[in-house]
């Protein structure tokens, strides 16, 4: 593995990645709103509405981009029903207050979180 220095320590970068199992079908419109109000939860800026995209390899995809960077959401159905949620910024936002809201705001059955 390669070693990693921090190239622009000035910079303010924060990342988290949350991933869990879901109780319910995740649609194009559950995305949408989650990202929107993943937005107000880390007090980001909206530059554009969520956008989703679907694969029927893949299952569904969504994007939202902020101010400060963005936030990728990704969801199957198969194998197993399963979400991933990828988070940028160069903002700083509180990783607890995410960790809850997604995990009431899909009534997981378990969820994991990293930050990095």
């Amino acid at each position: 593995m390669l070693d990693f220095k921090d190239l622009a320590p000035a910079i303010h970068r924060q990342r988290m990645v949350v991933e869990g199992y879901p109780t319910f079908v995740i649609t194009d419109e559950h995305i949408k709103d989650y990202l929107r109000k993943l937005s107000d939860v880390t007090e980001m800026i909206t530059i554009i509405d969520p956008v989703t995209h679907v694969s029927d390899l893949y299952g569904w995809a969504g994007w939202i981009h902020w101010e400060t960077s963005g936030a990728h959401f990704y969801s199957w159905e198969r194998p197993i029903s399963f979400f991933s949620v990828d988070i940028y910024t160069c903002k700083a936002f509180d990783p607890q207050l995410v960790l809850d809201f997604t995990e009431a705001y899909f009534r997981t059955t378990e969820i994991v979180a990293k930050e990095f």
